[in-house]
């Protein structure tokens, strides 16, 4: 999908698009992952490869989306989202999961390209709201979100299990002898 660049892009740029990834992207998708751990201090953090994406990605059950922005065809940047649900909205929301934008494209109004995006197909899917973390030292990050209007849930703590403490807890489950409960779909 064509999208309408800013001001800063068409100047900068002959050709800016949007387009949702398909299964041929599952490399560059992983490339952009791979770049965006480097940036965030964690190259080796990435466990992720193809065949976990594209199963991940654009298998029976899809667990996220990508967009990919390119400049004059070159791929320049994605943001990986889902749906996530909100009890007190009653509706789903999206979050942002990633979105990174290569060294060589910032400060050219791609990033903002891609949040306008996510919040016009926000809207259109009737989300009641769009959300995403940010790291605490990723200081040019915070600053562009509070100018888009984002406000920071300073209440909030994240939590994660992940690695042998879920696992533990998950055999804790099996060890109760409780009986799983049907799926609404069984």
């Amino acid at each position: 999908m064509s999208s309408d660049p800013s001001p800063a892009l068409a100047r900068t740029a002959s050709s800016v698009s949007l387009r949702f990834a398909t299964r041929a992207d599952v490399p560059l998708i992983l490339a952009f992952i791979r770049e965006l751990a480097e940036y965030e201090r964690a190259p080796d953090a990435v466990i992720a490869d193809q065949a976990l994406l594209a199963e991940s990605l654009f298998g029976a059950q899809p667990g996220a989306e990508v967009v990919i922005a390119e400049i004059d065809g070159e791929p320049a940047g994605f943001a990986l989202f889902f749906h996530n649900f909100s009890t007190w909205r009653g509706r789903r929301g999206l979050y942002l999961e990633d979105l990174f934008v290569r060294p060589r494209f910032r400060g050219h109004g791609l990033g903002l390209l891609l949040m306008r995006y996510l919040a016009r197909l926000a809207v259109e899917r009737g989300c009641g709201r769009f959300e995403w973390w940010v790291l605490d030292w990723n200081t040019p990050a915070i600053d562009f979100y509070r100018r888009l209007g984002a406000v920071a849930m300073d209440e909030w703590t994240v939590q994660r299990l992940d690695g042998e403490a879920l696992r533990a807890l998950a055999g804790q489950f099996q060890a109760s002898g409780i009986a799983l409960p049907e799926t609404a779909s069984s």
